[in-house]
C-alpha cells in the first residue's frame, strides 16, 4: 500500500515506523522538504521493506491512504489546502482536539475532530485511528509485551479495512469501534488517557488495552 503521512513530528515518525515495518511505501510531507527528508531518512534506516520518500507542502498528494499526523489546527489547514486531492482517498485523522489547558475538547459536544474535518473534504473516506496511542509506545509497537490496540472508527468498511491492514502488518491490533460518529468517544478516551499520565506517573508510556 502507498501511504502519505502529513507531518514531521513524533507521531508522524511513530506511525511511519509501523507502516514501514509492515512493508508499505511511505511519502512524508512536511511544510518544508528538508524536515520531510530528515524524517524519511530516519524511517528508511529502520526495519522494513517499503520505500520512503519526502515531499514539500507544495507538491501533490499521492498514495492510497493519507495520514494527518499533525495537531488538530494544522490538520484543518492541511485539509483546506488539499481538499480536492483528498477526494476518494482514505484519510486517517489521528488528532485529539484538546484546548490550551488540556482539560477539554474544542469541538462541539455533538461532534468530533473527524466530523469537523470531514465537512472540509466530504468526498474523502474518513477514518479515526491512532489517537489513543502515544508516539513512544507506537514506535515500539507494544507495552509490557502486549501489542497496541488501534481503535478505529469510520463509515466505509473498505477504508477501515485498509487502516486495519496497515496496523496489523505493523504488528498492532486493530479494533473496529463502529461508524464515524464513534470518533467523539475515541477523542474523549484520548483526552482521558493524556490527563492520567501525571496522576499515574506513566510518562506517556501506557496504552489503552481491551482484554477479554
Amino acid at each position: 500500500m502507498d501511504v502519505t503521512i502529513i507531518g514531521t513530528g513524533n507521531m508522524a515518525r511513530a506511525i511511519g515506523t509501523r507502516v514501514h515495518a509492515g512493508g508499505h511505501n511511505i511519502t512524508v510531507v512536511g511544510k518544508d522538504v528538508e524536515s520531510a527528508e530528515q524524517v524519511a531518512a530516519e524511517l528508511q534506516g529502520a526495519a522494513g521493506d517499503g520505500s520512503v520518500t519526502a515531499a514539500g507542502g507544495d507538491e501533490d498528494l499521492h498514495g492510497d491512504v493519507v495520514v494527518l499526523a499533525v495537531y488538530y489546527p494544522d490538520a484543518r489547514g492541511a485539509v483546506e489546502r488539499y481538499a480536492d486531492q483528498l477526494s476518494e482517498k482514505v484519510v486517517v485523522d489521528i488528532t485529539n482536539p484538546v484546548n490550551d489547558t488540556f482539560d477539554g475538547l474544542v469541538v462541539p459536544p455533538d461532534s468530533s475532530a473527524t466530523q469537523e474535518l470531514a465537512q472540509l473534504a466530504p468526498n474523502a473516506q474518513w477514518v479515526k485511528a491512532f489517537n489513543t496511542t502515544f508516539a513512544g509506545t507506537l514506535s515500539a509497537g507494544e507495552v509490557a509485551g502486549q501489542p497496541l490496540d488501534v481503535l478505529i472508527a469510520g463509515d466505509e468498511d473498505d477504508a477501515k479495512d485498509a487502516v486495519s491492514t496497515l496496523a496489523r502488518d505493523g504488528g498492532l491490533n486493530p479494533i473496529d469501534t463502529g461508524p464515524r460518529r464513534r470518533a467523539r468517544e475515541l477523542e474523549a478516551l484520548g483526552l482521558l488517557h493524556m490527563t492520567l499520565q501525571e496522576r499515574l506517573g506513566t510518562g506517556f508510556g501506557s496504552t489503552v488495552k481491551i482484554i477479554g
